[in-house]
């Protein structure tokens, strides 16, 4: 195993990623800016290293700092976690140039599905349901990108290559916009992610955004974990994430988890990864793949009894993947609602000091979290403060579970948006089970 690890992340996801080595014996390193001095994973880790101002250009995200931290500790893997250098291919590959592990894909796995045109492409030739679409990147021939988007059918979306997070998208509902919409698609892209690549799809109006998380080891054995729904979104930001995804059937796990297996075995996957699919009228569409742990996680990890970090440590020491596909068992349901540092009603960030924090607990509870009492809340990065996870036996129970610990929790100094998720669970629509990706901002009226 893997004797000193870098977490080079912070927050919640250092937290877990360093409980997770306590567990497997592993020292760890917290990388920190210097507004992050008192984070919990940091006031706990073996050691700690300040790489630099509050900015995350000049700290968590300065790729010479985060490996000289590895150098100058004598650690032997980084541990990314999620955002920041996650899924940035060229860290991944100085990492491993530099004579580190790094816990993930290889960097050209990530360079692969790091951009959606080359995605698409590996995973149509891998047997990957996709959504209709251009099949690459849109030239300059305006008409030919008219007779495109005229056989694939109104409504379209214009999307960038090097897209994510909600970012670069653009929906055009007729033929007189899209060349318009092509154009300010392109220059947007260029500037956010400085690559003007756009392709072309099929505008799913109703979908719900279904995913299936995967686990591959360096000798070509990949299984599946099953599927989550994470449909419950704001402005293409997860609100609200469960699994098993309601309705789906077992036949329809089986057949789309192993297509995602052996799609990680064509590809030469590595790591732990996440297929995530927009799902219409009982049609799965690929969209994007994650090369990464996903926020959501812990709902996996609840009802597969799997530790996904764990397994992300294992992978990486060259061990062979702990579980075959048979060992893997659904029980029960959970739901995971995140908890934001923002005003529940306007969505603007509330920094500020906690002046009380009391988590909840009870039967099926999990609380991931690096909140307490006198902590700081910076304004410089996101405002997840944490995760409440409830496992039942049933859907049903997982909700009531979910609004109990809801009603125990206690934040104080700082607004947070709790009162939302309260909301949402006591909807009649979400309590139906298989509300849309567009349902949260219409109940909002946004």
């Amino acid at each position: 195993m893997l004797d000193k690890v870098v977490i080079a992340n912070r927050g919640e996801i250092a937290l877990r990623i360093l409980r997770a080595c306590r567990e497997l014996g592993i020292r760890t390193v917290a990388i920190h800016s210097e507004v992050d001095r008192e984070l919990k994973h940091v006031l706990l880790a073996d050691e700690t290293v300040c790489i630099g101002p509050a900015a995350s250009f000049q700290s968590y995200l300065n790729i010479p700092a985060v490996i000289s931290v590895a150098e100058i500790t004598d650690a032997i893997a980084i541990h990314p976690g999620y955002g920041f250098l996650a899924e940035n291919a060229d860290f991944a590959e100085r990492v491993e140039q530099s004579g580190f592990v790094f816990i993930g894909p290889r960097a050209e796995t990530i360079r692969l599905m790091g951009d959606k045109v080359s995605a698409i492409k590996a995973m149509k030739s891998s047997g990957v349901p996709c959504v209709p679409g251009s099949g690459g990147p849109l030239g300059e021939d305006n008409e030919e990108n008219l007779a495109i988007a005229r056989e694939i059918g109104y409504p379209v979306m214009i999307k960038a290559a090097g897209g994510g997070g909600g970012r670069g998208m653009r929906v055009v509902h007729s033929e007189a916009h899209l060349l318009t919409a092509i154009s300010l698609t392109r220059t947007e892209a260029g500037a956010a992610f400085g690559n003007e690549m756009v392709y072309m799809e099929k505008y799913l109006e109703n979908p719900r955004h279904v995913e299936f998380q995967v686990l591959a080891d360096t000798y070509g054995q990949a299984i599946h974990l099953g599927e989550r729904d994470c449909s419950m979104q704001r402005r293409h930001q997860k609100v609200i994430e469960e699994a098993p995804a309601p309705g789906i059937t077992d036949e329809q796990r089986q057949r789309m988890g192993e297509i995602c297996a052996e799609a990680c075995r064509k590809i030469g996957y590595r790591g732990a990864g996440t297929f995530e699919f927009l799902y219409q009228d009982g049609e799965f569409y690929f969209i994007e793949m994650n090369t990464r742990v996903q926020v959501e996680h812990p709902v996996t990890e609840m009802i597969t009894g799997i530790d996904i970090v764990k397994e992300q440590f294992r992978i990486a020491a060259g061990e062979k993947l702990s579980y075959r596909q048979e060992d893997i068992e659904i029980r029960g349901h959970a739901i995971e609602c995140r908890v934001n540092a923002e005003d529940p009603r306007n969505f603007m960030p509330s920094p500020g000091t906690v002046a009380m924090y009391h988590a909840p607990g009870g039967p099926g509870i999990r609380v991931d979290s690096h909140l307490y009492t006198g902590y700081t809340v910076p304004p410089h990065y996101d405002s997840l403060i944490g995760k409440i996870i409830a496992h039942g036996e049933t859907r049903e129970s997982a909700i009531a579970r979910m609004q109990t610990a809801l009603t125990e929790l206690v934040i104080e100094g700082i607004k947070s948006n709790a009162p939302l998720h309260q909301d949402i669970l006591r909807n009649a629509h979400f309590r139906a089970g298989g509300t849309n990706i567009h349902y949260l901002e219409r109940m909002l009226g946004l």
